[in-house]
């Protein structure tokens, strides 16, 4: 899709939007909310669909949702493997071989609307019931999570605090849900009426505001140890994320990269994981 035709799109729902809002407040509130957690990317393409299909290991019915569950066996503890937006399992591919020549018994999943899973829409509360269903059947010792599915690992360790759960590991991973929402509002230019109607739609529905739903607070009383990456000039999750996470978590330790980008797939990253598991 041209760039340009990419960046009027959204201009024209936040037109939509503002105008409407103002006849049917409820419903555009509704609308805002899907439209920011419609997934549009995420399915498994062609080059992925040997790798993961050849792990598949069972589809879990979690609410309304398909999701399709992933295993490379080994005989340690399990690891499970929480991947971000608009992704799937196959981004995994690189630790997977580090984690499976140190034979850790891994699970991954495709989220719901990505990979496999059944579904359209994704946010946070949805994506943690996902993976707590799976964390209470495969009992993981260390949870791993990039971008949104490391704010996914730090709520529901809010929410549920698993005792099994030993480690947790977060990369390029966002913190403030208002930052996001932000982000939001400016790519659409929402107007306040808009803004007013969508904050109140979220609390509504998921009983916070954008504001309280934030990583640093969700870890404020996590004893658990933590390993936070984070590259420094990250262009999708600000840095500044990681670091006050890292400020709130007293258990976690904080490293950061240059030049490593929002993926952070290098051996460098990897190979410090598994030291991490090891300790």
């Amino acid at each position: 899709m041209p760039i340009l035709f990419q960046k009027i799109i959204p201009k024209l729902y936040g037109l939509y939007f503002n105008l409407f809002v103002w006849l049917q407040s409820n419903k555009i509130a509704k609308q805002a909310f899907e439209v920011f957690a419609t997934v549009r990317k995420g399915r498994v393409l062609p080059n992925q669909k040997q790798y993961l299909d050849s792990a598949k290991l069972e589809v879990l019915n979690v609410g309304d949702n398909q999701i399709q569950l992933y295993r490379w066996p080994g005989t340690k503890e399990t690891v499970v493997l929480v991947h971000g937006w608009e992704s799937n399992a196959w981004r995994w591919h690189r630790l997977i071989e580090k984690l499976q020549e140190a034979d850790y018994n891994i699970i991954a999943f495709d989220a719901p609307a990505h990979g496999y899973s059944t579904g359209k829409l994704l946010y946070v509360p949805i994506y943690a019931e996902a993976l707590q269903a799976i964390a209470l059947k495969y009992r993981p010792k260390t949870v791993i999570g990039h971008s949104v599915g490391g704010m996914t690992v730090l709520y529901n360790e809010y929410k549920h605090s698993n005792a099994f759960i030993e480690k947790i590991v977060t990369i390029g991973s966002p913190s403030e849900f208002n930052e996001i929402l932000t982000h939001y509002k400016n790519l659409l230019g929402l107007n306040k009426k808009v803004m007013k109607t969508l904050e109140s739609y979220i609390y509504s529905r998921f009983g916070f505001t954008s504001k309280e739903f934030s990583s640093s607070k969700f870890v404020l009383n996590n004893s658990k140890k933590g390993l936070l990456f984070h590259d420094r000039l990250d262009k999708v999750t600000p840095y500044h994320a990681s670091v006050e996470v890292n400020k709130h978590w007293k258990g976690s330790e904080l490293i950061s990269t240059e030049g490593f980008g929002h993926s952070m797939h290098q051996d460098e990253v990897n190979d410090k994981i598994i030291t991490f598991l090891k300790l």
